[in-house]
């Protein structure tokens, strides 16, 4: 019957039977039933009904059945559409396994297609596997298929992000060997993957290379090279890039933009960066979160610190999403300015749009109030952390011994020291130098003796500095004639 209904072009009609078939028939059963149905198909043509019965197979999760079914047609002379075989192998859960039916259909009849060497190498590729998309270039040369372009440019492309550019050069010179003429899309991923590796003399090269040979180069050629410069701290070669890319009618993306403002933030050329992004607004690009973080921790660096907050409030209005690199940028910034209530506010703020600030961020703050002399909020943020499940680290503790001892408070810096071992937190010689220097600094050189040969510590400078000083001031001179 459901040959009948495909020899009457009713596909919809034959499924059904044929899954109801299959279904029935279970596991193992194509051996048994090709041979019946076959000779009943449509006159010297039973490719429909094994295309048919292998998807029915298929749908009814027997896969393994759907590709013997398959192997089985065309070892028996029967010339199955391509898409029939590769939609099977799209179906196999993975890559190596739908090679391995691969070279099975090919053992079996069907011929070789460039295509799908080419699909099967980019998938390794995206696996990591560059051996195996090696052997499928390899394969694929031996069974007498031409490569493409493609077929380099997938090998070339993986091999130039893992960092193995002696492979990449062969490659490149097979190409020429073969007479297969690089494009735009070779030369992007050797010239991505030489500055990614730091050579930019080779990288430029064969940027040169490239328009020697007539093929433009494109937006991501040029955004490649315009990022590799500006984190090489070329930031010239950089904008020269640019400028000869609006010259040449390319326009640069948002990711060129970044990159240059990135780079002129870093060379501390803010004004320059900033007339970047007005040059970005006016091509119709909005600034994205990365423009606006690099911006912002940019001015904290140069301590900008009211632009950084102007920037800040540019991107609310133009409803742009703090992430946490953008509010810790904001954080360090305020702390490390002195302005410990603004980084507090910033901090809740980060909270507030569901952002959890790890322990680093929370010591940053911690930190800039300890220094104001205000240790009871930094006591109030430690309690804070404790109290959402995080354990803060010897550094929070260190900072906030270190603002008791500047406020002479030893006996609560002594109890400090004593809560961190009672729950596990380990001093190290940074703990014991501020104990040390703030006993000192505070007469109490008995008691730093005894905390450096209780611990076996060896001070360092700053704490020698303050120990000698105090005995100094303890023990009276004597003049030449009493020695």
């Amino acid at each position: 019957m459901s040959h009948l209904l495909l020899l009457h072009r009713l596909p919809d009609l034959a499924r059904p039977l044929l899954r109801l078939l299959v279904s029935r028939l279970g596991r193992s059963s194509p051996p048994r039933l090709l041979p019946l149905l076959v000779p009943a198909a449509s006159p010297g043509d039973p490719a429909p009904l094994v295309s048919e019965l292998a998807a029915a197979y298929a749908d009814e999760g027997l896969l393994a059945d759907a590709c013997s079914l398959v192997l089985l047609a065309l070892r028996g002379g029967t010339r199955l559409p391509p898409p029939v075989c590769f939609g099977l192998m799209s179906r196999l859960p993975t890559t190596p396994e739908a090679y391995a039916f691969y070279l099975q259909l090919l053992d079996a009849g069907m011929t070789p297609e460039v295509r799908q060497f080419n699909v099967l190498m980019r998938d390794f590729v995206r696996l990591g596997d560059l051996a195996s998309a090696r052997k499928v270039f390899d394969e694929m040369r031996t069974r007498g298929v031409q490569p493409t372009v493609v077929s380099f440019n997938t090998l070339i492309s993986g091999m130039c992000r893992a960092r193995d550019l002696d492979g990449v050069d062969g490659l490149y010179k097979g190409m020429a060997q073969m007479g297969i003429t690089p494009d735009a899309y070779t030369y992007s991923a050797l010239i991505k993957g030489l500055s990614s590796s730091g050579r930019m003399e080779d990288a430029t090269m064969m940027f040169g290379e490239m328009r020697e040979r007539g093929v433009k180069p494109n937006a991501i050629v040029f955004t490649t090279l315009i990022d590799a410069h500006c984190k090489d701290g070329d930031v010239k070669a950089g904008m020269d890039l640019y400028q000869d890319m609006r010259a040449r009618g390319v326009m640069p993306d948002l990711v060129a933009y970044n990159a240059l403002v990135n780079g002129l933030c870093r060379a501390r050329n803010f004004e320059a960066a900033e007339c970047i992004v007005e040059e970005m607004r006016g091509t119709g690009l909005k600034p994205d979160k990365m423009t606006y973080t690099t911006l912002i921790d940019g001015s904290c660096k140069d301590g900008k610190l009211d632009t950084a907050m102007d920037i800040k409030q540019k991107m609310a209005e133009e409803e742009v999403a703090l992430d946490e690199v953008t509010y810790t940028a904001l954080i360090s910034g305020l702390s490390k300015a002195g302005r410990p209530v603004d980084a507090e506010r910033v901090l809740v703020e980060m909270m507030e749009a569901g952002l959890e600030p790890d322990n680093t961020t929370y010591t940053m703050v911690i930190d800039a109030f300890c220094r104001k002399g205000d240790v009871k909020t930094g006591f109030k943020l430690l309690k804070e952390m404790q109290n959402k499940g995080r354990k803060p680290g010897v550094v929070t503790y260190n900072v906030i011994m270190s603002g008791l001892c500047k406020l002479g408070q030893l006996k609560n810096a002594d109890m400090l020291l004593n809560a961190m071992l009672n729950i596990g937190v380990s001093p190290d010689d940074i703990t014991y130098n501020i104990l040390l220097d703030g006993q000192c600094k505070h007469g109490k050189v008995t008691d730093s003796e005894e905390l450096k040969s209780a611990n076996g510590m060896v001070p360092d400078f700053g704490v020698y500095t303050s120990l000698i000083s105090e005995l100094v001031k303890k023990k009276p001179a004597k003049s030449y004639h009493d020695r």
